[in-house]
């Protein structure tokens, strides 16, 4: 493996930074953005140099697949129960039964291999502005809410996905878009699942 030039080492740990909180990939226009390099070719040199130099490798025709070789002896792939859809909207009844399995590489996502967690397809936009759009898969984990954290919870019988908000001591949900309303329990507020990675689709 060659040596990295100081921005292709920048490049890779914005590669592997990304994909640990995200779950996804960063775009070559998000790559553009956040070196401020003049186009997006040059982002997509730097891949391509990262790539002949063995310490990336992108799986052809696929927006965003990147692997690390380094990593792959690490892999530790897991079935997680797939539910029904959760809606980033206004609240529906609570979640359905087990729709089927996700298999997903924890290491890559940075989860513990000890966890409890479950996938929920995302149904609506008032996740936006966390960057959890229509379609995508969230991972959660059965563990405790701390402020802040995005969560599914059941909030006065119904299921949502929000941002776990406490005001002097009082929990609410919030929305990451400003067209939907706080949700403020007038009853129970049961937190069912902590948000550990999101999956996109890219295809």
């Amino acid at each position: 493996m060659h040596a990295l030039t100081p921005r292709q080492q920048e490049i890779l740990d914005f590669l592997k930074t990304s994909q640990r909180e995200s779950g996804i990939m960063p775009s070559t226009r998000e790559i553009q953005h956040h070196f401020n390099f003049a186009s997006q070719t040059a982002a997509m040199s730097h891949l391509r140099a990262l790539e002949r130099k063995g310490v990336i490798q992108r799986l052809a025709g696929k927006a965003r697949a990147v692997i690390f070789p380094d990593e792959l002896n690490r892999a530790e792939v897991v079935t997680i129960p797939l539910y029904g859809r959760i809606a980033a909207g206004m609240s529906q009844d609570a979640p359905q039964e087990q729709q089927g399995c996700i298999s997903v590489d924890i290491a890559s996502l940075g989860i513990p291999r000890h966890a409890r967690t479950f996938a929920l397809k995302v149904h609506g936009d008032s996740m936006i502005d966390a960057h959890i759009c229509d379609g995508d898969t969230v991972i959660l984990e059965f563990k405790e809410a701390r402020k802040n954290d995005i969560v599914a919870a059941l909030i006065d019988g119904e299921t949502t996905l929000k941002r776990y908000v406490l005001d002097k001591g009082r929990p609410f949900l919030k929305a990451e878009n400003p067209d939907y309303p706080n949700l403020i329990p007038a009853r129970e507020l049961i937190i069912q699942g902590v948000l550990v990675a999101l999956l996109r689709q890219t295809n």
